[in-house]
């Protein structure tokens, strides 16, 4: 009789603890259940920036690209203008090499210019009138 007696005793704190390892169970379900729900917000959250930054990485290689057709155009116009310097000072030195060469020697004198006036006579010419 003694076992049958704990036997009956037993059942009623069986169910107890069932009923307590039930609500443990069903809090960590809701527990990680929470926990799913906050990782996939935040999965999202990172997937939005991921998306975002790569959108940004996508605008900058553009502008990147740009910016380099824009530098070589600009080394393109500092070799150009250092050319033009080059050529100019080129002709510089030809204009003193042939102003050199073609000096008018000072015994050489240059006539006075020809004046022609309204009655088609050519003026400023020195004319000898003694006899």
């Amino acid at each position: 009789m003694a076992i049958g007696a704990s036997a009956g005793l037993a059942s009623p704190g069986a169910g107890l603890w069932a009923q307590l390892q039930q609500q443990q169970a069903q809090r960590s379900a809701d527990q990680a259940e929470q926990q799913a729900h906050a990782l996939r917000a935040q999965a999202r959250q990172a997937q939005s920036a991921a998306d975002r930054a790569q959108e940004n990485a996508r605008t900058l290689q553009g502008e990147s690209s740009q910016a380099q057709v824009d530098a070589d155009n600009a080394q393109r116009g500092v070799q150009a203008m250092k050319s033009l310097t080059q050529i100019q000072q080129g002709i510089g030195e030809l204009r003193a090499q042939i102003a050199n060469e073609v000096q008018v020697p000072s015994s050489v004198q240059q006539a006075p210019p020809v004046v022609v006036n309204s009655s088609g006579q050519t003026t400023g010419t020195l004319v000898n009138v003694t006899a």
